[in-house]
């Protein structure tokens, strides 16, 4: 994958974090950008210009001047006193997510840094070299400071880095094994290294990929919900939509349209009942799937021109012959975003799970209490109802925008902060549940298509319930039912029903 400073896309992001095969390179282009930026700052240098975080203190120390031979020793500094984070590591896959926006950011050009810095970042990446981040600790204002400071830790040989996953190895033992040697920290580096919200970005990113492929399977299991409860298509025709014109809103109805088909024998053995119109958690899906469509597409944006922008402090123009200090490094755009997506994909789980109330519900779906043939002795999918709720309403807690709080740091410097990381974390746990959400509708969805035998569903939902029944097999009787919610969450993240999905 070759570095340029530009052209991160969601997708190749995606790919290069989950591929530990994948090379890195940068670009000359990129490189002849480094290096006149780093030009320019030690010509500055050598003229006794006093810059902030190069020969500076940092934050409220930005009036303390540090002399001439103690400025690596700065850099050295800053890095360790900022690794202050805790809490549960972040994933391998996760961290070298953020190694390459790192990389990414400062091929930019705009950092002043040295072209040794993004090639150890490369190198690292190249030889399998993944720092243990913690994640908690970042407040998302000066960028994420104290996980990319545990980054820088082990650029410069110190810290932990992952063994043979899960187990921890000291940095400086690991590049003893490989034989690499450890970064020399030269003027402004490590306040480079700092600056900016790659943590965020790249948890956000890797969860925005995921949440495209559960946003198509939230349609389908929506289509297999409407074909058990005995829906109504008409509620997706495209006349609908043109006079609506959300683009998500037309998207999902013909989405759901092509799953569905125009008809199949279980909608022509209820066209003439007596029912006028479906519940709002089937009626209503071209709009609520289609309002978490249009929401993802917006976030996406935000991520990927993130994702390719200079976000350090002070910014080098040396063709312009400025040195400004900036806010680039904060985190608002990604933490608005992040705090949005999770108040969709709230929703699209919330709708879900009433899908599920309505297939258990008799009086609604006709169909057996609790979708057990037996009920009494067995009770069926009544606990699968409940699960589900109960991360809907888990889901309603954590959607509480982190982005709304801000808290003082820094002595007051730094007095507004975005709680961006936090907002990236909560989506990711949100888009978890979500995914158990939708996996449980798959399950009651399935059994209700089941119950209705011998009529058939259209042909997308029959082909998406042969998938599901290889692998979850129909209850005739109580089972551990959390065991085939987790064979259908898997499914999920294998893509097996991709060929059905696809708009």
């Amino acid at each position: 994958m070759l570095i340029q400073g530009k052209q991160i896309t969601l997708n190749n992001l995606y790919a290069a974090s989950h591929n530990t095969e994948t090379k890195f390179s940068v670009s000359e282009e990129s490189l002849n950008k480094i290096k006149t930026s780093r030009n320019y700052i030690e010509n500055r240098l050598s003229q006794g210009d006093t810059i902030y975080g190069v020969n500076t203190g940092f934050g409220a120390f930005a009036n303390v001047k540090i002399s001439d031979s103690e400025i690596e020793l700065l850099q050295k500094n800053l890095i360790r006193s900022h690794s202050s984070g805790i809490g549960e590591p972040f994933t391998l896959t996760e961290t070298r997510a953020m190694m390459i926006l790192r990389a990414n950011t400062l091929a930019t050009g705009y950092s002043g840094v040295r072209v040794e810095v993004i090639h150890k970042i490369l190198e690292y990446l190249n030889h399998n070299i993944i720092p243990v981040i913690p994640s908690q600790g970042s407040v998302g204002a000066s960028g994420d400071l104290a996980p990319l400071s545990h980054l820088a830790l082990a650029l410069i040989g110190e810290g932990y880095c992952w063994g043979k996953y899960p187990e921890k190895i000291k940095t400086k033992d690991l590049l003893i094994e490989k034989n690499i040697q450890a970064l020399e920290l030269k003027a402004k580096e490590g306040l480079s290294l700092i600056n900016g919200c790659q943590v965020m970005t790249a948890i956000g990113m890797l969860s925005a990929w995921e949440s495209q492929r559960l946003l198509e399977l939230a349609d389908l299991a929506g289509a297999m919900s409407l074909e058990a409860l005995k829906g109504s298509r008409t509620a997706f025709d495209p006349l609908i939509s043109a006079v609506r014109p959300h683009p998500g809103e037309i998207r999902t109805a013909a989405h759901l349209t092509k799953i569905l088909g125009k008809n199949s024998e279980i909608g022509e053995s209820h066209l003439q009942c007596s029912k006028v119109q479906d519940a709002y958690s089937l009626r209503c899906m071209p709009t609520v799937h289609g309002a978490v469509w249009d929401t993802l597409q917006f976030a996406i944006k935000i991520l990927e021109t993130e994702a390719n922008a200079s976000t350090d402090n002070p910014l080098v123009f040396a063709q312009e012959n400025k040195i400004l200090s900036c806010g680039n490094f904060h985190g608002m755009p990604v933490a608005f975003a992040m705090d949005y997506l999770g108040i969709a994909f709230s929703s699209l789980a919330s709708m879900s799970q009433c899908r599920i109330s309505q297939m258990i519900h008799p009086a609604m779906s006709g169909l057996p209490a609790f979708l057990t043939p037996n009920g009494g002795l067995n009770s069926g999918h009544m606990i699968v109802q409940v699960a589900a709720a109960s991360l809907v309403s888990e889901n309603k807690v954590l959607a509480h925008p982190a982005s709304v709080d801000t808290i003082p740091t820094s002595a007051d410097k730094e007095d507004h902060v975005s709680m961006g990381t936090i907002a990236a974390r909560k989506f990711r746990q949100i888009l978890n549940n979500a995914e158990h959400v939708i996996a449980m509708e798959f399950l009651s969805a399935s059994q209700g298509i089941d119950l209705l035998s011998p009529l058939k569903p259209s042909g997308d939902i029959l082909k998406a319930h042969q998938i599901l029944r290889k692998h979850v097999p129909f209850a005739t009787e109580d089972r551990i039912f959390s065991e085939d919610i987790e064979k259908i969450r898997n499914l999920i993240k294998s893509n097996a029903f991709n060929e059905i999905t696809q708009p």
